[in-house]
């Protein structure tokens, strides 16, 4: 940046205006013209949650708290929340900020350990349909009934496999197919419950009498609860959720899918989620061509390959026959996730396929949610801190009028030192802050940047690092006045000598603020953040703005000709006075070749001449 002759101060000042108007312009035109603000200053609920390996393990899988960064945000969101972040702090830490909600229930509910289960699907309606007979007190029955109209609707929905079980190679993956879901019209939930009942129990040796009371019992909640479920409101598959989460795996349960479009009737746990080994989507392949659809790859343990061989076997036989739905209920949290059908035979290899309609997006998440059930974790709450919003309001308040103040203080010590050059510090801080909170605003959505109490702490700092900036630079401008330059030569000097110092300066505060977002967690890392920020838009103030503005200025009488207010006066600072000769084109009159040359042969004598100060300075 050139100082004093030519385009060269407008050009910076121009680049800065269409920054600042770009900026501004993109706030507006988004919506965004408030910073999101952190839970100490909005109110809601923090935790901190520390995950230890599962029982019977020693470590923590790897990926596995990726995986639980996921499932928890599914859960935040399961409640409503908006703007709600679940981040992994350090190697075995995962932040959960909720911002608006003030509960430990919610807490307790988001850090519980996830359980997932194979269930098999007895009977399945629509979200809201309504059983129009009585439950059966007892899911007993001396003869084996025939199949509800829902099971035969799910059954029908997709054609028989045309190849057995027997035909497949054991280690061959074998499919399994999605099917939608069909509303029951007038079969009792108990009858159905019984017909699945009766056809897993020909397969199996019989209970003892009081652990088949205890089924029956179970058996006979879960229909009634079946019968009155509507999956439609919220707050009642909410329940039924939480209420299928806490069953025993050998419990019966009523629930929802994860989309609340319908509900289903499940038996007990035939396969757990910690017999998953590897759960993985892959495009559907036609021949050599990648088809649109995704399907879901499992993989099963020496445990689940047994346990899974035995409970498709029984499913087969109904979904052949049509004397069931044949199909399985993939459980998260008391939560269908999804209920395949198993309609190609026995799956005895340990490998099979889930297909159907699936997108990219829907195959990751099942692939995600079966991952995590083979690879559970504990979490203890380490820290819980839940802020009402009255409270963050006042943290806010109390926060900006210590900004208020410090920005103050610093303009009245500029006015009584600086005097005439207090104009050019105090503009220069209005831009800083100007740049400051349309890239606060628009780091929100773009990269999820949350303004916290200590954020607002680091932008405090800041006023301190962009007043130091210019205090180098007026600094060493006095001194060179002092030396007798005029201002216009000065400018130049000053600005060559005091831009490494500046540049320097910054330089260790960002480095400082970088290592510490690097290796601090939580609130540190906030403030952390605004300092580096606001330490780069400093550099950018210096530059474009404080530096360019200075030259202007220098060109003028009030500051060029050294007046007693402009805190430029050379007697004052102890220097000799020099007459001020503003430029020619100042005065409306354009130079003169003799005088651009002259003006030339100055500018180059006063380059030398720093460049001779600096070769002096390295021999000494």
């Amino acid at each position: 940046m050139a100082g004093g002759a030519g385009q060269g101060p407008w050009r910076p000042l121009a680049l800065l205006a269409v920054l600042v108007v770009a900026l501004y312009a993109t706030m507006f035109g988004t919506g965004n013209t408030k910073p999101h603000l952190a839970i100490d200053l909005a109110g809601g609920t923090s935790a901190v949650f520390t995950a230890s390996p599962a029982p019977g393990t020693t470590t923590i899988p790897a990926g596995a708290m990726g995986t639980a960064v996921t499932i928890m945000s599914e859960r935040v969101n399961a409640f409503g929340v908006s703007e709600a972040q679940v981040s992994q702090q350090g190697s075995n830490t995962i932040q959960v900020e909720i911002p608006g909600h003030n509960s430990q229930t919610l807490v307790d509910q988001v850090g519980r350990m996830a359980l997932l289960y194979f269930r098999p699907v007895l009977q399945s309606a629509a979200a809201s349909a309504m059983a129009s007979t009585s439950p059966s007190p007892s899911a007993s029955g001396s003869a084996a009934p025939s199949a509800s109209s829902s099971a035969k609707a799910s059954s029908s929905a997709a054609p028989k496999a045309s190849a057995s079980a027997s035909a497949k190679a054991s280690g061959q993956a074998e499919k399994l197919t999605t099917l939608k879901d069909a509303a029951s019209s007038s079969a009792s939930p108990a009858a159905s419950a019984s017909s699945t009942a009766k056809a897993s129990a020909s397969a199996t040796p019989s209970a003892s009498s009081s652990a088949s009371t205890a089924a029956s019992a179970s058996e006979s909640k879960a229909a009634a609860v079946f019968a009155t479920l509507n999956c439609a409101d919220k707050t009642t598959a909410n329940a039924a959720a939480k209420a299928a989460a806490d069953a025993l795996p050998t419990d019966y349960v009523a629930t929802c899918d994860k989309d609340n479009t319908a509900k289903y009737l499940l038996g007990p746990s035939e396969v757990a989620g910690t017999d998953v080994k590897s759960a993985s989507a892959t495009p559907v392949m036609a021949g050599q061509t990648v088809t649109s659809n995704w399907q879901i790859n499992l993989n099963f343990d020496a445990k689940g390959t047994k346990d899974f061989a035995t409970a498709t076997q029984q499913l087969y036989q109904q979904y052949s026959s049509q004397t069931g739905s044949g199909q399985f209920a993939i459980v998260l949290d008391g939560v269908v996730e999804s209920a395949p059908a198993v309609n190609q035979g026995a799956i005895t290899g340990g490998q099979a396929q889930i297909t159907g309609t699936f997108s990219q997006t829907d195959a990751d998440n099942l692939a995600t949610v079966l991952n995590y059930g083979a690879l559970p974790l504990r979490f203890d709450i380490s820290q819980v801190s839940i802020v009402s919003p009255t409270l963050g309001g006042h943290e806010l308040s109390g926060g900006l009028l210590a900004g208020a103040v410090g920005l103050g203080l610093v303009f009245l010590y500029v006015i009584f030192y600086y005097r005439g050059l207090a104009s050019i510090a105090i503009s220069s801080l209005i831009v800083a802050a100007l740049l400051t909170y349309s890239s606060a605003v628009l780091l929100g959505p773009l990269m999820g940047f949350t303004l916290s109490l200590a954020g607002v702490a680091g932008l405090i700092v800041a006023i301190g690092i962009t007043a130091d900036s210019f205090v180098v630079f007026f600094e060493r401008l006095r001194d060179e006045v002092r030396e007798g330059r005029t201002l216009r030569t000065a400018v130049e000097h000053g600005w060559h000598r005091a831009r490494r110092t500046i540049i320097a300066s910054d330089f260790v505060s960002f480095l400082a603020s970088a290592v510490l977002y690097l290796m601090s967690i939580g609130s540190v890392k906030g403030f952390a953040f605004t300092l580096g920020l606001t330490t780069v838009i400093d550099i950018v103030v210096v530059f474009l703005f404080t530096k360019p503005l200075i030259t202007l200025a220098a060109r003028s009488e009030f500051f060029g000709g050294g007046h007693k207010w402009s805190g430029l006066d050379p007697e004052r600072l102890g220097g000799t006075r020099t007459t001020f000769r503003a430029p020619a084109s100042a005065g409306g009159r354009r130079m003169t070749i003799a005088e651009r040359r002259k003006a030339a042969e100055q500018a180059a004598a006063d380059a030398n001449g720093v460049q001779s100060d600096e070769t002096k300075r390295v021999d000494v």
